[in-house]
């Protein structure tokens, strides 16, 4: 056998090991991110959790508020649950449509900056629901004692006053919390607070999109 042809069975085999490579990495990708789907159906049936949560908080406060509308204060309530229910609602809708953007046949980058973009969204998500109930607890007391034929404000006002005042304070401490550990001397204590905030899910899914980058570089 000639020079040349040994380079040509050289350069054959070459590319169709190349080849073999690449069917190889895609079906490895195509594998993992069948997985990866299934990441984040967790968080998409608790975003739907979320959405009948606030649409019962909706009807309570519409309840409260069309049943008892001569009373200042539990107009107020009703007023201030049917706004947080609708929030609620919009922000789990919010979420379920940056799920659905996802698309797992596009570049891993791509996959990437869409994730970023899911976990900034829940984590906004997450404290504009959570954080709310340090006072929320109140109205929803009064809401349910109201369609009950109670009006608790009537009846203890200075344990509503007092709920509300350690709710404010807990708001406080938990905005000085975040604060102190979103320090740059506390970078590492910020970052594992983000992530347990951003729920396995999300951790899962990027965890899986970071091991098929890895494959794809080496």
């Amino acid at each position: 056998m000639e020079l040349d042809e040994v380079k040509q069975a050289w350069q054959t085999l070459g590319r169709q090991l190349e080849r073999q490579e690449a069917v190889g990495l895609a079906l490895l990708r195509d594998r993992k991110l069948d997985r990866a789907r299934g990441n984040l159906r967790p968080l998409f049936w608790g975003q739907i959790t979320q959405m009948l949560f606030g649409v019962v908080v909706i009807l309570l406060g519409v309840a409260c508020w069309t049943q008892h509308g001569e009373v200042p204060h539990l107009l107020l309530v009703g007023i201030v649950l049917h706004v947080y229910g609708v929030v609620t609602v919009a922000m789990a809708g919010g979420t379920l449509g940056l799920i659905g953007r996802i698309d797992y046949s596009a570049p891993v980058v791509a996959i990437q900056k869409r994730l970023t973009a899911l976990r900034r969204f829940y984590l906004i998500n997450g404290m504009t629901v959570g954080l709310p109930w340090w006072l929320l607890y109140v109205p929803v007391a009064m809401a349910l004692a109201a369609l009950g034929g109670k009006d608790v404000y009537a009846g203890s006002t200075s344990w509503v006053w007092i709920c509300l005042a350690v709710g404010v304070a807990g708001l406080l401490g938990t905005w000085i919390f975040h604060r102190w550990s979103r320090s740059p001397a506390r970078a590492a204590l910020g970052r594992r607070l983000d992530d347990g905030a951003a729920g396995g899910s999300i951790r899962r899914l990027q965890a899986t999109l970071d091991e098929i980058a890895r494959f794809e570089r080496d």
